[in-house]
């Protein structure tokens, strides 16, 4: 795993009503602050890469449909600097995945269906403080498989 990345199982309570799906909470021993939530829409085979962070945590929870998370780490001075790691999360893996500062993020839909990915930030979004690659940018050694970018 890349240093400083988490991963949480998180509470689902199903009846026959539909379900409830827990992300963050305030009094949980990983929530680090809020900035803002905000809901990423993926279409099948579709890839949003790859996005990074300067200053905010993210909190990511799928509670529809299904993804591939990749995270690349490229900090200097990391233990874990150069690494690819890969998580699935959705439906058929619900949990919260914390991603440190400076972490390159990117996702993919799985399966036939579009997919929804909860981000909670520990800071509001500003673009000075972000910045963004292609899907096949030659400094991220990863590429993308069979979807769509």
């Amino acid at each position: 795993m890349i240093e400083g990345v988490r991963i949480i199982d998180l509470t689902q309570s199903k009846d026959a009503r539909g379900e409830l799906l827990h992300m963050l909470r305030s009094d949980a021993p990983h929530f680090l602050g809020f900035g803002e939530i905000y809901f990423s829409k993926i279409n099948p085979g579709a890839v949003k890469a790859w996005h990074l962070l300067e200053n905010a945590t993210r909190h990511y929870a799928v509670p529809v449909g299904n993804v591939k998370i990749v995270l690349y780490d490229d900090r200097e001075g990391s233990k874990t600097a150069g690494t690819i790691q890969e998580v699935l999360l959705g439906e058929d893996h619900y949990g919260l995945l914390i991603i440190p500062p400076r972490i390159w993020s990117g996702f993919a839909a799985l399966g036939g269906k579009a997919a929804l990915v909860a981000d909670c930030t520990t800071l509001p979004h500003d673009p000075k403080q972000s910045s963004k690659r292609d899907p096949g940018d030659p400094a991220i050694p990863y590429r993308w498989e069979k979807e769509i970018r």
